[in-house]
Order: C-alpha cells, then structure tokens, then sequence
C-alpha cells in the first residue's frame, strides 16, 4: 500500500488552497467551512449561484454510451445548484474530446449534455473545446437561488433523507475497473448507469430541509460534511442500496458497504427534516407522487454509525480517501479491511 499523505492534511491543504486563492482573487470568500454546494451572489435584488466541476477519465466513467456519458456530466454539475437551494438557469462548459471520438461519439455525447440542460430548463451559453489523448469535461452551472439552503443546519433528532438509491457511481467504478471478470458480464452487458437529474424533488426539498448536500463523493462523505459543520453525529438505520451494485458486491465477493463508503458518488440530495415538520413533508411527498428514503437521525454526539439490524460499523475514526492512494485497487482492499475489523 502507498499513501500519498495524511488524509487529514491532505484535505485541509486543500481547503487552504482555495481560501488563497480566493482571497488572491479579490473575493472575500464568505464561506469559510464550505457550508455550501454552491456560491452565492447578487445581482440587484435576486440570488443567484454559481457551481463548477470537473470529470476526467480518471473519475472512473465508463465511456461506452456517449449519450449517457454526456447527461451524466450535465446532470453531476447541476445537482450542486440543487443542492444549494436553487434551480439552474443558464450552463456552460470546457470539453477536452478524445482524438478517437468520432462525429458519432460527439454527436451523442454533445446531445446527452442537451437533452439534461432541456430537462432542467437551463440555456446553454457557450464554452471552449480542445483535443488530447484523453477526455476531460468541465461543466459550470448558474442558477437562481429559491431558498436560503446549505450544509449547515443539522440538529439533534433530525431525520436524514435522501432521494435515490446508493452506489450508481460506486457500480459504475466497478464495471469499468473489474470489465476483465466474466461473472460481470450479464451486468456489463445490461446495465447503463444514468445519474439523475432531482428537479422536482428539490423543490420539496428546499421547503422543508434544515440542510442538504448532493452526494457526489458518495454517501458518507456527504454525512461527514453535514455533521462535521453542524458539529454533530448520525445513526444510519437502512440504507437503499443500487440493486445492481448489490449484486455486483454480490458476484465480487465484496461487501456491499462499500457502495456507501466509496467516493465515486451517485449525486443524490441528501438532506435533513425536523421531527416537527415530518408529517407536513411526507404528506406532501405522497400527494406529489415523489419518494424519498428515511436512513437515519442526526445525534448529538460526534459518533458516526451504521448499523444493520443488531450489527454496526462505527465509523466516527473512518479516514480512508481515495486520492490519498496511488493504487485504487490497494484503496479498495484498505475499505474492505477497514469493513471487516470494525463490523460487530
């Protein structure tokens, strides 16, 4: 195994990074602890927010279906506007296309990213294209802020929610990284990993969630960021694990944990409820047809568990990134190891 650094320091220097640069750039960063999916700022009397990502191959995207390829970029970069409180508005991008793409590949690819901004009800604005030997997207998102909506906010004996299921970008790692294994292949051969696009779900979300993140570095990572600002703990009661990543879990031998503990992230809302207003919120979930899923409560406390019947992981001491190894297979088995000495 080799680790690049502490996982630790390595996070805050990035932290520090940004906050130099921002500083250096004219702009008092207003957001010290990262308490939001996205920037906030005004223009007259309107908010608006601004988000920007970027996805390489290195992001462990299967490029099989350019169409899906392209809506999955789309819809990673707009679901921190989402996140945030907002609804996307205007888009723009910088695509660094393979040399082997031909007119076929960019055809669907570019019509993957339209039909996602179409979707949305966001304007395409323009962007910057170039060539290499391997693909690189960055997508930039505005949207107008409809609520004041962050990270921040969670409380003792709120009830964690979160839309979709947990692992689409954990499976879609997996069926790129194990392709060689003929076991996978009825799964490889069927399944077309779409990351969705919440729009109506937000706007719920937005009415009554004390605080709210999108989970595009997986699950727990997004509980970590919810309890580190708001200084709390959780208890995850059930998790609604990808059926598909279950069964890949499954044919791998590997424990389905890991679809909620790996960092390729499925960009779900994930957010919190007061026990108060619970009842109003499910009401109106059921009357709009939408469904969302109860994993658990906010604690008091700092610790940091999921349990699974009379079983739990406690996973308050949990530092394992990806980033921090230069091997991911070695990442992989360190989770794994991590998830079979501290089950109990």
């Amino acid at each position: 195994m080799v680790i690049k650094s502490d996982p630790k320091a390595q996070a805050d220097r990035e932290r520090d990074a940004i906050r130099i640069f921002m500083k250096n750039l004219g702009h008092r960063y207003p957001d010290p602890d990262f308490e939001s999916d996205a920037c906030t700022f005004s223009l007259g009397d309107a908010g608006f927010l601004f988000s920007t990502d970027e996805f390489s191959a290195e992001d462990n995207f299967r490029s099989h279906h350019p169409a899906t390829l392209g809506w999955n970029m789309a819809a990673a970069t707009m679901s921190d506007i989402l996140a945030a409180g907002g609804i996307p508005l205007f888009y723009g991008h910088s695509v660094t296309i393979q040399y082997d793409w031909d007119s076929r590949f960019i055809g669907d690819f570019s019509n993957g990213i339209g039909r996602c901004l179409e979707a949305a009800g966001a304007s395409f604005l323009g962007g910057d294209l170039g060539m290499a030997d391997k693909w690189k997207y960055t997508g930039i998102a505005i949207g107008k802020k409809m609520a004041d909506l962050s990270r921040r906010g969670a409380k003792e004996g709120d009830i964690i929610y979160m839309t979709g299921n947990v692992g689409a970008g954990n499976l879609e790692a997996a069926l790129l990284l194990y392709s060689d294994i003929k076991l996978l292949k009825p799964l490889l051969d069927r399944v077309n990993v779409s990351f969705p696009l919440r729009m109506r779900e937000a706007g719920l979300v937005r009415k009554y969630a004390n605080c709210c993140i999108d989970s595009s570095d997986g699950l727990f990572r997004a509980l970590q960021d919810l309890s580190r600002i708001s200084r709390t703990g959780f208890r995850i009661d059930h998790v609604p694990y990808n059926p598909h990543g279950k069964t890949a879990c499954r044919l791998l031998g590997k424990p389905e944990e890991i679809l909620f503990l790996g960092e390729c992230g499925e960009y779900e809302l994930v957010f919190t409820i007061s026990p108060d207003t619970a009842a109003a919120f499910l009401s109106e979930m059921h009357a709009q047809n939408l469904a969302f899923t109860k994993l658990g409560v906010i604690t008091a406390d700092d610790k940091k568990l999921l349990m699974d019947g009379a079983k739990s992981l406690d996973l308050t001491r949990y530092s394992l990134y990806a980033r921090n190894f230069n091997d991911v297979s070695h990442y992989i088995s360190e989770v794994i190891q991590f998830i079979k000495d501290g089950s109990d």
